[in-house]
């Protein structure tokens, strides 16, 4: 089956949603998440965990989607535990390989970007500057090449 997230990430993105809710969300019809858990459960990751800038809120969403569709559950061995990671290290490594980093505030270098918990007023300058979604894109289109070639056992 083939996936496609991508154009609707970027939507929700534009819409005002932030880089890890817009992943999250796009994914709803795979992963069965209701929208507004989905939304809600993705909120704290937006600007690299709560505009820390550690990881970027894309790929935060790629693991968490990833483990809903792959993660071992409560009853897991070992070697479930380490293919599950294995599979989050694919993914990290293919980000990384589009944008050198999985690492918000060094995906947006050049850009004065501050830790504070304001976040931007979403205005035609902050999308005409701001590169998160591409960021929105890369993440949705790796995870769903990823899902092409490994069929979710549910959704």
């Amino acid at each position: 089956m083939k996936y496609d997230h991508a154009e609707k990430a970027c939507q929700l993105f534009a819409g005002g949603l932030n880089c890890a809710q817009s992943v999250l969300a796009a994914f709803n019809d795979v992963t069965g998440l209701d929208n507004e858990l989905a939304v809600k459960l993705s909120s704290s990751f937006g600007g690299g965990m709560g505009r820390m800038r550690e990881v970027c809120g894309t790929c935060s969403a790629m693991f968490m989607i990833a483990g809903i569709l792959y993660g071992p559950g409560e009853s897991f061995s070992h070697e479930d535990k380490s293919e599950h990671y294995k599979r989050i290290q694919l993914l990290a490594s293919q980000f990384k390989e589009a944008h050198e980093t999985i690492i918000c505030r060094e995906l947006l270098k050049g850009l004065n970007v501050t830790s504070t918990p304001e976040p931007e007023k979403r205005t035609e300058e902050y999308y005409k500057v701001r590169p998160c979604v591409k960021f929105v894109r890369t993440a949705a289109e790796i995870l769903d090449k990823y899902l092409s070639e490994n069929p979710p056992a549910i959704g």
